[in-house]
């Protein structure tokens, strides 16, 4: 998914490593937030991204699933540049070993960055060799994969030759499981889907659910629907309502779509109301919600690389989250009973009401060495959450005044492998030599925030005086 890169804020490096109780007080002033002159013996430490380990790819009861395939979109080979097919070969490489035995391969669109014949051509070459014997292969056009300054007709016509697929929508059955990909029809970033080709979807809905209303339906889509999944903002609108409405009379769905590039490790990433949606973040690179001061594409944006594995039971789909960059998984499966019943739908928006917390132990100080004039740096421990602490609201209050001087959201960095823990952030555009109160509260995913924020009293440095 391209997207307007203007609007992308430069991150400061501002990224701690841990440190021990020592080195944390030399480089800074203790401030309340918690209980001064507890112990911080192994308070700081990196949090780990990763839940759950290599061993949940084996499920409990030791049963093997009808179905495995891997889910991945936005891989973005470009022309020039080998960045990102040399990711995608990471990905193939370790797809194969953690799933070895893979009955197809989804990809939700923008194979390409640009749609060129020699990006179609490295995606093809490296995926043809890592192929596994016999996985069938369904891919989906993105609106990258237009850009290339075709005709759409033509544009579309090049995804088909170069990748073998039957039509730009399309409908498999494997294995008594209907999977139904849909493609956007043109290059407009948001997606186009028309109501002939939602009429179609509707056609084949109907057939899958004849054939075994109890069993689940896949589909496949780039865009996401407005109003479901983590970055769904990102979704197309026109047909919207028709779309979804269409999906919805089935419960049994389960709705794939890429292109916002948002990672896996939100919790919001699945979304469950009339039927299940699951974004598939990406291989190329990150993007984020506005409104935070690391950036929608924060600085090591194109480290993240990642993939789902799912996993298709008689009774249950298991999704698995693969951090491919970190070698490792991301949080626990999701889980998804058959046969579908909304009532019992768990990932939904109200999942989560309960607010992250500071510990007792936690701690928010100044950072001396990074403070200026103008600035002051603050380091505190990540709070807790039950799913993800997603954001820090921090405001800075004159001291004498009560005033807000600054006030701004910074992401928890929960996107980073490991998560960065104490986490450091600056404060920017404040008065020289002024105290300020310093207040940091806690929003997990679901916008809920901690009950008692963290505090701490700072002073600006005095401004320097410039003699001429």
């Amino acid at each position: 998914m391209m997207k307007n890169s203007s609007s992308e804020q430069k991150d400061e490096n501002l990224t701690t490593k841990g440190m021990d109780r020592r080195a944390f007080l030399q480089k800074t002033t203790m401030a309340a937030g918690a209980t001064i002159g507890l112990s911080l013996a192994n308070s700081f430490h990196f949090i780990s991204a990763s839940a759950a380990s290599s061993s949940s790819m084996m499920n409990a009861s030791g049963s093997k699933p009808d179905l495995v395939f891997p889910v991945i979109s936005d891989i973005h080979i470009h022309n020039t540049s080998n960045k990102t097919l040399e990711k995608f070969i990471v990905t193939l490489e370790q797809l194969n070993k953690v799933a070895p035995k893979q009955d197809a391969f989804v990809v939700v669109g923008d194979l390409t960055d640009y749609g060129y014949s020699s990006e179609y051509d490295k995606f093809m070459s490296a995926f043809n060799v890592q192929k596994q014997w016999g996985t069938v292969s369904m891919f989906a056009i993105g609106n990258h994969d237009y850009w290339n300054g075709l005709s759409t007709a033509d544009a579309q016509k090049r995804f088909l030759d170069k990748t073998g697929m039957e039509s730009i929508y399309y409908h498999k059955i494997m294995k008594g499981y209907h999977f139904i990909v849909l493609g956007t029809e043109d290059g407009k970033t948001e997606g186009t889907f028309s109501v002939e080709q939602i009429s179609w979807l509707s056609e084949q809905l109907k057939i899958a659910n004849a054939d075994d209303p109890k069993k689940p339906i896949f589909v496949f889509h780039h865009q996401p629907i407005k109003g479901t999944v983590y970055g769904s903002e990102w979704g197309f609108n026109q047909n919207r309502d028709v779309f979804y409405d269409t999906l919805k009379e089935y419960p049994q769905v389960i709705s794939f779509s890429g292109h916002t590039h948002y990672p896996l490790d939100d919790p919001r990433i699945i979304h469950q109301k009339d039927f299940t949606s699951i974004g598939t973040s990406t291989g190329a690179y990150l993007w984020l919600d506005a409104g935070r001061i690391q950036g929608e594409v924060p600085e090591g944006a194109d480290i993240l690389n990642q993939a789902l594995i799912v996993e298709v039971y008689n009774n249950k789909v298991l999704i698995k989250r693969r951090d491919i960059h970190h070698n490792d998984w991301t949080g626990e499966p999701f889980e998804i009973s058959y046969p579908a019943n909304k009532q019992n739908f768990k990932y939904t928006e109200a999942r989560d009401t309960k607010p992250p917390f500071f510990t007792k132990e936690a701690m928010l100080s100044i950072n001396n060495e990074m403070t200026t004039a103008s600035a002051l740096a603050i380091m505190f421990n990540q709070a807790k959450d039950d799913l993800l602490v997603h954001d820090y609201k921090v405001a800075a209050k004159n001291a004498e005044t009560g005033e807000v001087a600054k006030q701004f959201l910074a992401f928890s960095e929960f996107y980073k492998d490991p998560v960065p823990n104490p986490l450091t952030l600056k404060i920017e555009g404040l008065q020289a030599n002024t105290a300020y109160q310093i207040e940091v509260h806690a929003l997990d995913a679901y916008g809920n925030v901690c009950k008692t924020p963290l505090k701490a009293l700072g002073k600006t440095k005095a401004a320097e005086n410039i003699s001429i």
